[in-house]
């Protein structure tokens, strides 16, 4: 197939997988209608009336068929155990919509799907880029990609607190991956990354603004989500390697810093509010209020608005980190998580502010 069918078939894939997802979803809520599967208000979630959490069965479902099919098209080779890792990602998340997981469970089954990928697939770090000049062993490398998978899954887990939050940031990470690819002749993540792309698209409608038809990706969208951008983010680091630039159309001397700066949005909120419960004699994992996109609703943002400035920061960073991409990796990565915590506590300096104000007009009166 020459290169020209290739790049016109690659958002084929996206609006294929996009009306997979656009048709499935009134079925999912039919049906979560008929077996009362929707997710209460309560004093950890910002939505007042009860709504399905099933939106990540259409994504997985449509991203599943759609890679398959243009995986096949395109004559690639399969990620190594990327279905069956998946298939472990989604029996946890789906547990997790339709009944309580405990936070262990779903950590070891995290941990389970990034062993099966790492391990058998051998998708993992096999070079840090100079950072610090220290070498990586194959121990070292398969620790270091598990502790990635983890966060990143983990960090789209936590920042899918309000409609459409995690939906872009996912399509906006995803595509600044995919594009690095795309300019370097290498079509097979474009495609992975098209037929993603296309469902978060079509969940988006229905999450965002549809009324009558509203639904959460939950769990299982979320970590499946986190999995598969963990997948393509080692994918760039390794394909930007020492020793592979030379065959490279665009080389990439920082790498993992300028992954870092394409995932600041989970990666910033998860460090964050980490340090903050364990601060505060808490467990990481403890479900609380503190996030960045709830202060951004405490000053009165709605949910869109949220997302759409928290993209244009995600957009920033990623445009920042191209630009330096051969700056270094510890300069970078300093200057990326600088920056991004820097951005974080802009909405808590507002909140001070406003608080301030309220104490001073009451003192006044």
């Amino acid at each position: 197939m020459d290169s020209f069918t290739l790049k016109l078939l690659i958002p084929f894939a996206g609006i294929f997988s996009f009306f997979l997802v656009f048709l499935s979803i009134p079925t999912i809520l039919r049906v979560a209608e008929s077996k009362n599967l929707y997710d209460e208000p309560n004093k950890r979630t910002v939505h007042k009336t009860r709504i399905p959490t099933l939106g990540g069965l259409a994504i997985f479902l449509s991203f599943l068929f759609t890679y398959s099919i243009f995986a096949e098209w395109y004559s690639f080779t399969h990620i190594p155990f990327l279905i069956p890792a998946l298939l472990i990602i989604f029996s946890i998340g789906i547990k997790d919509d339709i009944m309580v997981t405990a936070p262990m469970v779903k950590l070891f089954g995290q941990i389970l799907a990034a062993f099966v990928i790492i391990g058998w697939g051998n998708l993992q770090i096999t070079s840090l880029h100079g950072f610090f000049g220290l070498p990586v062993s194959p121990l070292v490398g398969f620790a270091i990609t598990l502790v990635i998978f983890v966060y990143i899954i983990n960090g789209f887990n936590l920042i899918d607190g309000i409609d459409g939050l995690a939906a872009i940031s996912g399509i906006i990470s995803i595509l600044a991956f995919s594009i690095w690819f795309f300019i370097n002749g290498s079509y097979h993540i474009p495609v992975f990354s098209a037929a993603l792309i296309g469902a978060l698209l079509g969940f988006f409608y229905f999450n965002v603004f549809s009324k009558n038809q509203k639904i959460f990706m939950g769990d299982t969208g979320s970590l499946l989500l986190g999995f598969l951008l963990a997948v393509v983010a080692v994918k760039f680091c390794e394909f930007n390697k020492p020793g592979n630039a030379e065959h490279l159309k665009y080389s990439m001397n920082s790498a993992p810093a300028v992954a870092i700066g394409i995932l600041i949005v989970p990666i910033i909120d998860t460090l964050r509010i980490f340090v903050y419960r364990i601060s505060k004699g808490k467990s990481p994992f403890a479900a609380d209020k503190n996030h960045i996109h709830h202060r951004m609703l405490t000053l009165g943002f709605t949910h869109l608005q949220i997302s759409l400035i928290i993209g244009l920061v995600n957009i920033f960073f990623v445009v920042f980190s191209y630009s330096l991409k051969n700056l270094g990796v510890v300069k970078l990565t300093f200057i990326n998580l600088a920056l991004g915590l820097a951005f974080s506590y802009i909405p808590a300096f507002f909140i001070y502010r406003k608080k301030k104000k309220m104490i001073k007009n009451k003192s006044q009166r």
